[in-house]
This record gives structure tokens, C-alpha cells and sequence, in this order.
């Protein structure tokens, strides 16, 4: 046999021997004649709290009101006295218009005046000969029916240049800031384009959508949180659509956000939505569950003992989750972790080491 052979069994032989001699030390057993100190950990018992989940998504700015200025009839701008970014109030004047009916009406309510004032003088002649007797009551009543006739085509003819006065003078419906204008001299206003948009001042609107899973979570009167630029701001839901968006595949929502006139109409900010919450639950700090198999389970200790007590669990944010079943609140849950926790091991309280 050769040399080298017989020396390497007889190495592997010395080894087994050794083996059997020593033993073999299985997890969680000492060394014969070895003490080691049981961990020391921290514990905390479930408690009952609140639990909500929120969700962040992006929203669009809108004003709260905003009202496209159509003029009621088509004319050369003659007169613009505002600008896109101005700020008008209720009432003041935005452009003026030559509408080519003012002067028409003008002169049917100049014609119109005449006309009264003819038949007014007449009736005075004919209250005096009428009076004296020189004509009859019948010739009277014809030239008072007369007169009065001509009252009410004065009215009607000043009311109807008034109408074309104010199609003419385009005034703002509302306060706010003018977003668009279309207005210029000479320019030609129709009444199929609006010549400018005015956004409402105060308020806003943020708009934005969330899926089918998300809207049963979602009702008017819910408050949501919005960030833009570095400020916050409280917005309530307004509005919960209830159709499908053909462009989105998601369901329409908005917010209505007092005191936002720092929010630009337009664009986009960033919003966290409530879509889930429970209140008055069992709660644990989150990592002190963990998961076999996706199976959750926590550690606890009891009169020096760790026990491995599976659990189910419901809602959690990034710091609490919810206990649906397995604890009480009279339950000790080991808050740190340590390798030598299973099953029966034993265990030492902070307080108690110290």
C-alpha cells in the first residue's frame, strides 16, 4: 500500500476520534463546563390608538370660480383697459366694443323722442280746447291714446339702446385675477370666443384621480394634505366622481383649498390622500412583527422565557400596525432583536440586568 495513503487514514481516523471524544454542541446548548448570560431584551404591551394609511398623489391646480368673458354681441374693439395677470373687481370695465347697433339704437331712441315730445305738446293743445269745449271727449281720448303710445315706444327704444350700451361696455362678473386675454385694439370680438378668463380670487381647486380599490375610501368632507414649494396647505373634498375617466381609466376628484392664492392655476402639487384608517385598535410598533413564510409572528417574553406567538394583523403605517388577533394588551413584546430569540429560550427584562 502505498506510504502516503495509509498516513492521511490514519489522520482522518484521529479526527472521528476526536469527534466522538468532544461531541457535538447542538444550537442553544452550552459547552460542557460553559455559561453563557441569557440576552437581555426590551418589551412593550399592544396598546389601543388610531391607525391611518395615506397615500401620496399628484393634483392639478384650478381656481374655485373662473368665468370665460363672452361679449353678447360682435363688434371692433375700440378701448382694452386691463391685461392678462391684472386684477379687476366685480364690475369694472374690461374693453369697449363698437357693436354698429349703438348708433341704430341711438337713433331710434332720438326718433322715439321726438315723437313724444310731438305727441306731448299736442295733448296740451287739445286739454285746452277740450276744456273749453272745441272738441269733443272722443277727439281727446284718440290724442291721449296717442301720446301715451308714444311713451311706450320711448321706453322701449331707451331701453333697447341701453341693452346696446352694455353690449358694448364689457364689464368683469367677478373679482379675481385675469389668467388669459384676448383683447386688443381694433381686434374684432365674436360671440363664439370668449375674450378673456377671469380666475377667482381666495380659494382653489386641486384635482386629481385615484383608482376603483381607493375610491371607497375617498368622500366629500375628507380632509387632505397638500405640498408645493416647500408650504402646506388643508384641502377638502368637494366633489367624488363616480364614472370612469376615458382619458385616465381612473375616478375624478377634487379639493377645495381656502386661503390659496400663493397656488399658481395650472400646475401640478403633491397631495397625501387618507385610503384607509381604524380606529380603537390593538397596535404594536411595526418591526416588532416579523414573517416566516409571510406567516407574521412576534416575539414575547414571560417570566424569563421567549415565546414564539404567531398573529394576525390588519392595517399598519410606518409605524404602527394593527393586532387582529393572537395578543392582548396584557402581553410583554420583545422590542429588540437578538439571534438567540426562539422558542423557549430564556431571557433577562433591561430593568432587571440592570
Amino acid at each position: 500500500m502505498n506510504k502516503g495513503v495509509v498516513i492521511a487514514a490514519a489522520v482522518v481516523a484521529a479526527a472521528a476520534a476526536a469527534g466522538i471524544w468532544l461531541g457535538v454542541r447542538q444550537p442553544g446548548q452550552e459547552a460542557a463546563g460553559e455559561s453563557v448570560a441569557p440576552p437581555v431584551v426590551q418589551v412593550t404591551s399592544p396598546e389601543r390608538g388610531d391607525i391611518q394609511v395615506s397615500r401620496s398623489l399628484i393634483g392639478s391646480v384650478e381656481p374655485a370660480d373662473m368665468v370665460y368673458v363672452i361679449p353678447m354681441a360682435a363688434g371692433e374693439i375700440t378701448e382694452v383697459y386691463v391685461n392678462a395677470g391684472d386684477y379687476v373687481t366685480e364690475g369694472q370695465a374690461l374693453c369697449k366694443i363698437d357693436t354698429k347697433q349703438v348708433d341704430s339704437a341711438r337713433l331710434q331712441l332720438d326718433a322715439a323722442q321726438v315723437q313724444l315730445e310731438d305727441a306731448q305738446a299736442n295733448l296740451e293743445r287739445m286739454k285746452v280746447l277740450y276744456q273749453t269745449g272745441d272738441i269733443s271727449a272722443q277727439n281727446y281720448e284718440q290724442v291721449e291714446s296717442a301720446a301715451k303710445a308714444a311713451q311706450i315706444q320711448y321706453d322701449s327704444a331707451k331701453l333697447a339702446y341701453e341693452y346696446q350700451m352694455d353690449f358694448s361696455e364689457i364689464t368683469a362678473t367677478i373679482s379675481g385675477r385675469i389668467e388669459s386675454s384676448s383683447m386688443e385694439v381694433h381686434g374684432m370680438a365674436t360671440q363664439s370666443s370668449p375674450l378673456c378668463v377671469i380666475a377667482g380670487e381666495g380659494s382653489k381647486t386641486v384635482t386629481f384621480s385615484v383608482t376603483e380599490a381607493m375610491l371607497a375610501h375617498v368622500k366629500e368632507g375628507d380632509t387632505v394634505l397638500i405640498e408645493k414649494s416647500g408650504s402646506q396647505y388643508t384641502g377638502t373634498i368637494t366633489e367624488v366622481g363616480s364614472m370612469v375617466s376615458t382619458t385616465t381609466g381612473l375616478f375624478d376628484v377634487k379639493a377645495s383649498v381656502e386661503s390659496a392664492d400663493s397656488l399658481i392655476s395650472g400646475t401640478t402639487v403633491r397631495l397625501n390622500v387618507i385610503t384607509d384608517g381604524a380606529e380603537n385598535v390593538l397596535v404594536l410598533p411595526v418591526d416588532t412583527v416579523y414573517y416566516s413564510s409571510s406567516e407574521p409572528y412576534v416575539y414575547t417574553y414571560d417570566a424569563g422565557t421567549v415565546h414564539e406567538v404567531p398573529v394576525e394583523t390588519g392595517i399598519s403605517d410606518d409605524e404602527k400596525i394593527e393586532i387582529v388577533s393572537g395578543l392582548t394588551e396584557a402581553d410583554q413584546v420583545i422590542t429588540t432583536w437578538s439571534p438567540e430569540l426562539y422558542e423557549g429560550a430564556p431571557a433577562m427584562l433591561e430593568e432587571d440586568a440592570l
